[in-house]
């Protein structure tokens, strides 16, 4: 990820630039109808770009069998739910002449049916039951359907009809029947161009012009408006209205998006990025000045990532990875190690380098100095979600002398934030985009092996368990023991290099074990410990937002070699054939001695694994000197598909030298 924009060379239709046009994202393509084109024209334009190929295709839908198709207009809403788009309201021009503006707010609404893939069928008019709300333009409509009940719903905010309107109405698309719900709660001002998404089961409600002055009813059609900053939700399920940032709020600091209306908003996850608009503080359009800002809010902690996997173990060090979570700022990583740790006193110190810790992918573990450091709940701490309810008679608005919303004009740093016992724990930080992961055939190795893996690969080579050097059983469900975990470090990527872990002072463990809120230490300030050859350590990560540190992954298990016994086969590559794939490695990067033979495996299916899912059980397929074997389709035939974290089908690769079997590359290759 760049955070750099670009303009990517487009093709096909292009059409010409629109304002206040309907915009919806289906997989790939994406829609355009409406809006205000070149002199002031209103469009009833529909318009298809594949974005996979930024191929542009003008598409004429059917009129519906009754009535006529959509007129042009500008300031409607345009929503997308399965394979249709909803179009309601706007605003239309009733004078031929585009200079001469006769306005006219709309309230009719269609269906538009998608093709699957590309192009449309045709609009229809349903027929709706119920009230049907008043015309507006510059209103919101998002659609939700709730997991337990099904039956998607839109809902209708706001908009300009004349005035500006902060009504709230309800449409159920199964039964196309129009409600106004009742709310709970402080409903926002009347607003228009604000924007509404939903994340979860709350509708997030931002900016937009309201009122001057917030007392009384404004409905002057030249009232006093102004451009807002406030930032509302309301939870769909319960239909109560939270405020957390209020129209009145001034943020002198510059720590919260401005004022604007016009804007764009996209969640992405539960991440929430909001680009430009117009500031509005002079009502004159002439004196408006468009926002080039990006920024963004997590709305809750990021999910547990996957099971920390091996790629690598030497004596003294483990190259690990995990799945990336998107729109994360990076990872805690900690492990506990089956030893005796030293206390602090009895370790010679050795401080932090300069140079920080290299990840397999070329990203560094990040150090930040004691004024930069993030103020993060310690991980030992139990880390719930926000609350789902809001405590009443307490004020609904955030207290930001506490926060920390900043524009991220770094692109390496991290803002985790902790602001307090609210519903939503909010932070905004500007220009930084989503990672988006590549589709590979050949995956980063792990290495997960069970007991069974290492009696199937002892009776097949003749070595004892014992001595297997390095890996033992990955544990998914852990004992909870009386441990400490200690931190390897906070890592911008999703992999690392092991060698070391820090030793935390007496006073910080004794607040950990007590399960009370601390900070991330100074790393700098603290003692590091080396791993030792032979020895168990046990991984757990959690992901980093803006809302703090999120639950842990379940724990993995790996063991450092011993001296002597060759190192794991790297560089595992696998290339697909007609009927057969091709299996190749690189010798270990510590031999230890000669190389006598390779053996591979492919994890298959059994009724043990049924039983217990968390061990897979192995077939040998390769037994020799070269570095490289076909699996035949007859083989793979027999595969166990994994599905811990994407389908995948395993092998593992060892090296054998004169002492024996030395510790084992695990692959997933995706499917």
């Amino acid at each position: 990820v760049t955070n750099q924009w670009f303009l990517p060379a487009v093709r096909g239709d292009i059409p010409p630039g629109c304002a206040a046009h309907g915009f919806v994202c289906d997989g790939t393509r994406i829609l355009v109808f409406g809006g205000m084109v070149e002199y002031g024209r209103y469009s009833n334009d529909l318009y298809e770009l594949q974005a996979s190929r930024w191929l542009w295709k003008k598409v004429k839908p059917q009129a519906p069998s009754t009535g006529s198709p959509p007129c042009p207009r500008l300031g409607h809403s345009f929503s997308l739910y399965g394979n249709k788009c909803y179009l309601f309201g706007g605003l239309a021009n009733e004078s031929e002449d585009s200079n001469n503006n006769v306005p006219r707010y709309l309230n009719d609404f269609y269906e538009l049916e998608l093709q699957h893939g590309s192009g449309v069928v045709g609009w229809s008019i349903p027929v709706t039951k119920g009230i049907t709300p008043s015309p507006r333009e510059s209103h919101t409509a998002i659609i939700y359907c709730r997991k337990d009940l099904g039956s998607p719903k839109m809902y209708v905010f706001g908009g300009m009809c004349g005035c500006r309107l902060n009504d709230l109405w309800e449409l159920d698309i199964e039964t196309m029947t129009w409600s106004r719900p009742e709310t709970k709660g402080t409903v926002p001002l009347p607003r228009s161009l604000h924007t509404a998404n939903v994340i979860g089961n709350k509708m997030y409600v931002f900016g937009g012009w309201v009122p001057q002055s917030a007392g009384g009813e404004i409905s002057a059609h030249d009232g006093e408006w102004k451009c807002t900053g406030s930032f509302s939700y309301l939870n769909l399920d319960t239909t109560e209205w939270i405020g957390l940032i209020s129209d009145c709020h001034e943020d002198k600091s510059n720590l919260l998006p401005g004022p604007r209306a016009g804007h764009c908003a996209v969640a992405v996850g539960t991440r929430l990025y909001i680009w430009s608009g117009r500031d509005g503080y002079r009502k004159a359009w002439n004196n408006q000045v468009c926002c080039k800002d990006l920024w963004y809010l997590d709305t809750e902690k990021p999910p547990a990532p996957s099971q920390v996997q091996l790629i690598r173990a030497t004596t003294n060090s483990f190259q690990v990875k995990w799945d990336e979570v998107p729109t994360v700022e990076g990872y805690l990583l900690q492990l506990h190690a089956d030893l005796p740790v030293p206390s602090v006193a009895e370790i010679p110190g050795t401080g932090v380098p300069e140079t920080s810790v290299l990840s397999s992918q070329g990203g560094s573990s990040v150090h930040q100095s004691p004024q930069s450091l993030p103020s993060v709940p310690y991980p030992e701490m139990k880390v719930d979600h926000p609350s789902q309810t809001n405590n009443k008679g307490n004020c609904n608005c955030i207290d930001f002398q506490n926060a920390n919303w900043e524009p991220d004009t770094s692109r390496n740093t991290i803002h985790p934030q902790n602001v307090g016992e609210i519903n939503v724990q909010v932070s905004f930080s500007s220009n930084s985009l989503l990672k988006v992961e590549e589709k590979e055939k050949i995956a980063a190795p792990e290495n997960k092996i069970t007991q069974e893996t290492m009696r199937n690969h002892a009776d097949a080579t003749g070595f004892k368990e014992s001595n297997a050097p390095s890996l033992l059983p990955v544990c998914t469900s852990m004992k909870t023991r009386d441990r400490q975990w200690y931190d390897v470090g906070i890592f911008k990527n999703n992999s690392a290099v092991v060698s070391q872990f820090y030793l935390l002072p007496e006073e910080i463990l004794s607040v950990s074990k007590k399960m009370e809120s601390a900070d991330v230490p100074d790393y700098r300030l603290l003692k590091k410990q080396d791993l030792l050859p032979g020895t168990v350590y046990r991984f757990r990560v959690a992901a980093i937002n803006g809302c703090g540190v999120g639950p842990f992954s379940k724990i993995s298990e790996f063991k450092t070699c011993i001296p002597g016994f060759p190192g794991a086969p790297s560089t595992v590559k696998i290339t697909k054939s007609v009927d057969c794939i091709y299996l190749s490695w690189e010798p270990p990067a510590s031999p230890s001695g000669n190389i006598l033979e390779y053996s591979a495996y492919l994890a298959i299916r059994s009724t043990q694994l049924q039983e217990n899912p968390s061990q897979l059980v192995f077939m040998r397929i390769y037994c020799g000197l070269k570095t490289s074997c076909i699996v035949t389709a007859a083989q793979l035939s027999n595969a166990h598909v994994d599905y811990t974290s994407r389908p995948a089908i395993v092998f593992r690769i060892s090296a054998k030298n004169e002492r024996g079997y030395g510790p084992a590359t695990q692959v997933r290759w995706l499917q």
